[in-house]
Protein backbone atom coordinates (compact mmCIF):
# COMPACT_ATOMS: atom_id res chain seq x y z
CA UNK A 1 0.00 0.00 0.00
CA UNK A 2 1.29 3.44 -0.93
CA UNK A 3 0.29 5.82 1.86
CA UNK A 4 0.56 8.85 -0.42
CA UNK A 5 -1.98 7.67 -3.00
CA UNK A 6 -5.73 7.96 -3.46
CA UNK A 7 -7.74 6.38 -6.29
CA UNK A 8 -10.86 8.42 -7.03
CA UNK A 9 -13.71 7.12 -9.17
CA UNK A 10 -15.85 10.02 -10.24
CA UNK A 11 -17.29 12.09 -13.05
CA UNK A 12 -17.53 15.81 -13.68
CA UNK A 13 -19.81 16.78 -10.79
CA UNK A 14 -18.17 16.42 -7.41
CA UNK A 15 -15.01 14.92 -8.93
CA UNK A 16 -13.07 18.03 -10.05
CA UNK A 17 -13.47 20.06 -6.83
CA UNK A 18 -12.78 16.96 -4.73
CA UNK A 19 -9.68 16.21 -6.77
CA UNK A 20 -8.50 19.82 -6.50
CA UNK A 21 -8.76 19.73 -2.71
CA UNK A 22 -6.95 16.39 -2.42
CA UNK A 23 -4.14 17.65 -4.66
CA UNK A 24 -3.91 20.82 -2.57
CA UNK A 25 -3.44 18.64 0.50
CA UNK A 26 -0.53 16.82 -1.15
CA UNK A 27 -2.09 13.53 -2.18
CA UNK A 28 -0.95 11.67 -5.29
CA UNK A 29 -4.17 11.07 -7.17
CA UNK A 30 -5.46 8.69 -9.82
CA UNK A 31 -8.91 9.58 -11.16
CA UNK A 32 -11.01 7.12 -13.16
CA UNK A 33 -13.55 8.65 -15.54
CA UNK A 34 -15.70 6.95 -18.16
CA UNK A 35 -15.03 9.19 -21.17
CA UNK A 36 -12.22 11.32 -22.55
CA UNK A 37 -14.63 14.27 -22.55
CA UNK A 38 -14.80 14.09 -18.75
CA UNK A 39 -11.04 14.60 -18.45
CA UNK A 40 -11.44 18.21 -19.59
CA UNK A 41 -12.99 19.07 -16.23
CA UNK A 42 -9.74 18.18 -14.45
CA UNK A 43 -6.72 20.52 -14.53
CA UNK A 44 -3.26 19.31 -15.44
CA UNK A 45 -1.22 18.57 -12.31
CA UNK A 46 2.02 16.63 -11.79
CA UNK A 47 0.40 14.55 -9.03
CA UNK A 48 -2.75 13.76 -11.03
CA UNK A 49 -3.15 10.76 -13.33
CA UNK A 50 -6.35 10.42 -15.35
CA UNK A 51 -7.56 6.97 -16.37
CA UNK A 52 -10.25 6.83 -19.05
CA UNK A 53 -12.67 3.96 -19.61
CA UNK A 54 -14.89 1.59 -17.69
CA UNK A 55 -13.05 -0.47 -15.09
CA UNK A 56 -15.04 -3.59 -15.95
CA UNK A 57 -16.42 -6.34 -13.74
CA UNK A 58 -15.36 -7.25 -10.21
CA UNK A 59 -12.35 -9.31 -11.35
CA UNK A 60 -11.10 -6.50 -13.59
CA UNK A 61 -11.56 -3.91 -10.85
CA UNK A 62 -9.72 -6.11 -8.35
CA UNK A 63 -6.85 -6.58 -10.80
CA UNK A 64 -6.62 -2.84 -11.45
CA UNK A 65 -6.55 -1.98 -7.74
CA UNK A 66 -3.92 -4.65 -7.07
CA UNK A 67 -1.62 -3.08 -9.66
CA UNK A 68 -1.82 0.40 -8.12
CA UNK A 69 -1.89 -0.01 -4.31
CA UNK A 70 -3.09 3.09 -2.49
CA UNK A 71 -4.11 4.37 0.92
CA UNK A 72 -7.74 4.93 -0.08
CA UNK A 73 -10.14 4.12 -2.86
CA UNK A 74 -12.89 6.74 -3.01
CA UNK A 75 -16.06 5.76 -4.84
CA UNK A 76 -17.67 9.02 -5.94
CA UNK A 77 -19.21 7.58 -9.11
CA UNK A 78 -22.69 8.65 -10.16
CA UNK A 79 -25.42 6.98 -8.07
CA UNK A 80 -27.06 5.74 -11.29
CA UNK A 81 -23.87 3.88 -12.29
CA UNK A 82 -25.52 0.66 -11.20
CA UNK A 83 -22.74 -1.84 -11.83
CA UNK A 84 -19.61 -0.08 -10.61
CA UNK A 85 -20.53 0.40 -6.94
CA UNK A 86 -20.92 -3.31 -6.04
CA UNK A 87 -17.91 -4.24 -8.19
CA UNK A 88 -15.71 -1.73 -6.36
CA UNK A 89 -17.00 -2.76 -2.93
CA UNK A 90 -16.39 -6.47 -3.55
CA UNK A 91 -12.96 -5.90 -5.09
CA UNK A 92 -11.83 -3.75 -2.16
CA UNK A 93 -13.13 -6.30 0.34
CA UNK A 94 -11.25 -9.10 -1.39
CA UNK A 95 -8.01 -7.09 -1.35
CA UNK A 96 -8.43 -5.61 2.12
CA UNK A 97 -8.32 -2.22 0.41
CA UNK A 98 -9.68 0.70 2.46
CA UNK A 99 -12.72 2.14 0.68
CA UNK A 100 -14.77 5.28 1.24
CA UNK A 101 -18.03 6.05 -0.57
CA UNK A 102 -19.19 9.58 -1.30
CA UNK A 103 -22.86 9.88 -0.38
CA UNK A 104 -24.69 12.55 -2.31
CA UNK A 105 -27.36 14.38 -0.32
CA UNK A 106 -31.08 13.73 -0.68
CA UNK A 107 -32.76 17.02 -1.48
CA UNK A 108 -36.13 17.92 -0.10
CA UNK A 109 -38.56 17.61 -3.00
CA UNK A 110 -41.68 19.66 -2.22
CA UNK A 111 -43.93 19.65 -5.25
CA UNK A 112 -41.77 17.13 -7.13
CA UNK A 113 -43.09 13.73 -8.15
CA UNK A 114 -40.63 10.89 -7.53
CA UNK A 115 -40.96 7.93 -9.90
CA UNK A 116 -39.73 4.66 -8.41
CA UNK A 117 -39.34 3.21 -11.91
CA UNK A 118 -39.22 4.78 -15.33
CA UNK A 119 -42.32 2.73 -16.21
CA UNK A 120 -44.26 4.87 -13.73
CA UNK A 121 -43.99 7.75 -16.19
CA UNK A 122 -46.89 6.14 -18.06
CA UNK A 123 -49.16 6.92 -15.09
CA UNK A 124 -48.46 10.66 -15.20
CA UNK A 125 -51.20 12.82 -16.80
CA UNK A 126 -48.95 14.81 -19.13
CA UNK A 127 -51.19 14.95 -22.20
CA UNK A 128 -51.16 18.77 -22.18
CA UNK A 129 -47.49 19.14 -21.27
CA UNK A 130 -44.29 19.83 -23.14
CA UNK A 131 -41.81 17.53 -21.40
CA UNK A 132 -38.06 18.10 -21.23
CA UNK A 133 -36.18 14.83 -20.80
CA UNK A 134 -32.93 15.33 -18.88
CA UNK A 135 -32.14 11.67 -18.23
CA UNK A 136 -29.37 10.97 -20.70
CA UNK A 137 -29.29 8.92 -23.89
CA UNK A 138 -29.34 5.50 -22.26
CA UNK A 139 -32.90 5.85 -20.97
CA UNK A 140 -34.22 8.14 -23.69
CA UNK A 141 -36.00 5.48 -25.79
CA UNK A 142 -37.75 4.00 -22.75
CA UNK A 143 -38.80 7.43 -21.46
CA UNK A 144 -40.34 8.33 -24.83
CA UNK A 145 -42.20 5.02 -24.96
CA UNK A 146 -43.76 5.58 -21.52
CA UNK A 147 -44.44 9.32 -21.77
CA UNK A 148 -47.93 10.63 -22.47
CA UNK A 149 -46.74 14.23 -23.05
CA UNK A 150 -47.98 16.04 -26.17
CA UNK A 151 -44.41 16.96 -27.19
CA UNK A 152 -40.85 16.39 -26.04
CA UNK A 153 -37.45 18.04 -25.94
CA UNK A 154 -34.20 16.54 -24.70
CA UNK A 155 -30.99 17.68 -23.05
CA UNK A 156 -28.11 15.24 -23.66
CA UNK A 157 -24.39 15.11 -23.06
CA UNK A 158 -22.38 16.26 -26.09
CA UNK A 159 -21.61 13.11 -28.07
CA UNK A 160 -22.29 12.01 -31.64
CA UNK A 161 -23.86 8.77 -30.48
CA UNK A 162 -26.30 10.53 -28.14
CA UNK A 163 -27.32 12.99 -30.85
CA UNK A 164 -27.72 10.22 -33.39
CA UNK A 165 -29.89 8.22 -31.02
CA UNK A 166 -32.18 11.20 -30.34
CA UNK A 167 -32.61 11.88 -34.05
CA UNK A 168 -33.25 8.20 -34.77
CA UNK A 169 -36.03 8.24 -32.17
CA UNK A 170 -37.78 10.96 -34.12
CA UNK A 171 -36.99 14.03 -32.00
CA UNK A 172 -36.71 17.18 -34.13
CA UNK A 173 -33.21 18.62 -34.26
CA UNK A 174 -34.42 22.02 -33.01
CA UNK A 175 -35.59 20.40 -29.75
CA UNK A 176 -32.32 18.62 -28.93
CA UNK A 177 -29.59 20.26 -26.85
CA UNK A 178 -26.25 18.48 -26.55
CA UNK A 179 -24.33 20.10 -23.71
CA UNK A 180 -22.84 19.37 -20.35
CA UNK A 181 -24.97 20.40 -17.35
CA UNK A 182 -24.44 24.09 -16.57
CA UNK A 183 -25.13 25.01 -12.98
CA UNK A 184 -25.63 28.64 -12.11
CA UNK A 185 -26.54 30.44 -8.89
CA UNK A 186 -28.96 32.66 -10.80
CA UNK A 187 -31.92 31.62 -12.89
CA UNK A 188 -31.04 34.21 -15.51
CA UNK A 189 -27.59 32.66 -15.97
CA UNK A 190 -28.87 29.13 -16.38
CA UNK A 191 -28.64 27.57 -19.83
CA UNK A 192 -31.26 25.01 -18.79
CA UNK A 193 -33.72 27.74 -17.80
CA UNK A 194 -33.14 29.36 -21.18
CA UNK A 195 -33.93 26.09 -22.93
CA UNK A 196 -37.16 25.74 -20.94
CA UNK A 197 -38.26 29.24 -22.02
CA UNK A 198 -37.29 28.70 -25.66
CA UNK A 199 -39.12 25.39 -25.91
CA UNK A 200 -42.14 26.43 -23.79
CA UNK A 201 -41.46 23.54 -21.43
CA UNK A 202 -44.11 22.83 -18.79
CA UNK A 203 -42.63 19.67 -17.21
CA UNK A 204 -39.13 18.27 -16.62
CA UNK A 205 -38.01 14.68 -16.06
CA UNK A 206 -34.60 14.40 -14.40
CA UNK A 207 -32.76 11.95 -12.17
CA UNK A 208 -32.67 12.05 -8.37
CA UNK A 209 -28.89 12.23 -8.50
CA UNK A 210 -28.26 14.39 -5.44
CA UNK A 211 -25.80 16.54 -7.37
CA UNK A 212 -25.79 20.16 -8.56
CA UNK A 213 -27.82 19.40 -11.74
CA UNK A 214 -30.72 18.00 -9.69
CA UNK A 215 -30.52 20.92 -7.29
CA UNK A 216 -30.72 23.32 -10.21
CA UNK A 217 -33.79 21.57 -11.65
CA UNK A 218 -35.52 22.06 -8.30
CA UNK A 219 -34.69 25.77 -8.45
CA UNK A 220 -35.71 26.21 -12.11
CA UNK A 221 -39.01 24.34 -11.79
CA UNK A 222 -39.99 26.16 -8.62
CA UNK A 223 -39.15 29.59 -10.08
CA UNK A 224 -40.83 28.94 -13.45
CA UNK A 225 -43.83 27.00 -12.17
CA UNK A 226 -42.90 23.79 -14.01
CA UNK A 227 -43.78 20.25 -13.02
CA UNK A 228 -40.72 18.32 -11.81
CA UNK A 229 -40.57 14.54 -12.15
CA UNK A 230 -37.59 12.75 -10.61
CA UNK A 231 -36.48 9.21 -11.35
CA UNK A 232 -35.61 7.68 -7.96
CA UNK A 233 -32.10 6.50 -7.25
CA UNK A 234 -31.63 2.83 -8.10
CA UNK A 235 -30.29 2.06 -4.65
CA UNK A 236 -30.92 3.00 -1.05
CA UNK A 237 -28.62 5.36 0.78
CA UNK A 238 -25.36 3.69 1.78
CA UNK A 239 -25.28 3.65 5.61
CA UNK A 240 -21.48 3.85 5.44
CA UNK A 241 -21.37 6.65 2.87
CA UNK A 242 -20.06 10.08 3.78
CA UNK A 243 -21.06 13.45 2.40
CA UNK A 244 -18.32 15.67 1.06
CA UNK A 245 -17.12 17.44 4.24
CA UNK A 246 -17.04 14.31 6.46
CA UNK A 247 -15.34 12.47 3.60
CA UNK A 248 -12.58 15.06 3.36
CA UNK A 249 -12.18 15.01 7.13
CA UNK A 250 -11.75 11.22 7.04
CA UNK A 251 -9.20 11.36 4.21
CA UNK A 252 -7.17 14.08 5.90
CA UNK A 253 -3.64 14.69 4.64
CA UNK A 254 -0.99 12.22 3.43
CA UNK A 255 1.49 11.10 6.11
Amino acid sequence: MDEQRIWLLSGTGEGPPLAAELLRRGWQLRVSVVSSTATRAYPAHPALELQVGALGDEAAVQNAFAQWPCRWVVDAAHPFARSIHPAVAKACKALGQPLLRLQRPMFNSPGATVLERLEDLADQPLERDSLLLALGARELAAALSFSRAREHAVRLLPSASALGQALQLGLPAERIACLRPHTSSSLEGSVEAGLCRRWSITAVLARQSGGPPEQQWHRICQAMGLKLLLLARPESRDPHGLEIEPLLARLGWPP
